[in-house]
């Protein structure tokens, strides 16, 4: 085992499975063991240090989402059973969850930027990235990801990114850090889809402007109009802004077999997406990069997408990759990043 592997941390927890889906409902606990079965069949225990699980701490809650909406969640979710909206639903077992979650992921960030960790992965659920600061939606009660940012800067991080692959766009990331020019949010996603947002002319508030990064690709999208995004406007980005560490909203419902998406990335899709974030992370962030669960409907495709960022994350050395030529990608993929570029263009003083 590499000195790297080692410093791998990973959180893999049953709490996670107690956040009990009702019938039907496609954010379910099965999804946590599928990622789990694969991980450990890939190695995962032998590769990288189990991290113990901690509930997020009012204060580091209290960063991100208004004291309103926590008061709320904590008088409807603990040992109840309801909905916070259409799609996000809450069991008895739910608020250890998402406060395991959150702190899990925010735990794990701390760790990498001390340098007790090189690299992280999260397990979680429930997923974070459509929770607003002051809203659950998208079976999204907590945002993960943001607490994690939110603590990071607090730690001293200078600058912080948070790069989101979820088919979905990550409505409540965005929203949170949009006038921020400390905390970079990129997201690749399916356009137009649920939740809205996401268009390219979305680039931040008046002094975060170009701080927010969206390429909304069209439905059918497939592997190399991915890669071709995050080689033509991601990876120059996170170049550019050279965060201190990079948090990874990982979901895996662009794979092609997922029931709630549209999207045709495959398995070697989301090994070039890993191979990239780790290579910029080792470039410009000194090799720190979290990655946590979000969507990913289809327990095969989130199998097949969880052990490609196994992968990149315990490799010995930076993955090498091939750079995707634009004139590669499908002409409605290339028509969406050229807008995003076309965009942030516009937004640079």
């Amino acid at each position: 085992m590499s000195a790297r592997s080692r410093m791998l941390g990973y959180v893999l927890d049953e709490v996670f499975v107690n956040h009990r889906a009702p019938a039907g409902h496609p954010e379910r606990p099965a999804r946590a063991e599928a990622v789990r079965d694969a991980l450990v069949a890939a190695g995962l225990r032998d590769r990288g240090t189990h991290i113990a699980i901690r509930p997020a701490r009012d204060e580091e809650l209290a960063r991100v989402h208004s004291a309103a909406y926590l008061d709320e969640l904590t008088r409807s979710v603990p040992g109840q059973t309801g909905w916070l909206d259409p799609d996000t639903y809450f069991s008895p077992g739910t608020w250890d969850a998402t406060l395991a979650a959150a702190g899990s992921v925010t735990e794990l960030a701390q760790r990498v930027l001390t340098g007790e960790l090189s690299s992280g992965l999260a397990v979680v659920r429930p997923p974070g990235h459509h929770a607003e600061a002051d809203r659950a939606m998208g079976f999204c009660l907590i945002n993960n990801v943001a607490v994690a940012a939110a603590a990071a800067r607090a730690a001293g991080a200078a600058r912080v990114a948070v790069l989101d692959w979820d088919v979905h766009h990550g409505n409540g990331t965005q929203q949170i850090f949009w006038d921020d020019p400390s905390v970079m949010y990129l997201s690749v996603h399916q356009f137009p889809f649920y939740p809205g947002t996401g268009a390219p002319d979305e680039i931040g508030g008046p002094h975060a402007r170009g701080a927010t990064v969206n390429v909304g690709l069209p439905a059918g999208s497939g592997d190399r109009d991915y890669l071709a995004a995050f080689d033509h406007v991601m990876v120059p980005a996170l170049r550019a802004f050279k965060p201190d560490v990079v948090l990874v909203s990982a979901g895996f419902d662009a794979h092609h077999a997922d029931p709630l998406a549209a999207m045709r990335v495959t398995r070697m899709g989301f090994v070039g997406m890993a191979r990239r974030m780790r290579a910029v992370a080792d470039e410009v962030a000194g090799g720190r990069w979290v990655v946590a669960l979000e969507g990913g409907y289809d327990l095969a495709g989130l199998g097949e997408g969880a052990t490609a960022v196994l992968a990149a994350l315990g490799a010995a050395s930076k993955p090498a990759y091939d750079t995707v030529d634009l004139a590669d990608a499908a002409a409605p993929a290339r028509a969406a990043i050229a807008a995003t570029q076309r965009a942030l263009r516009e937004a640079a003083p």
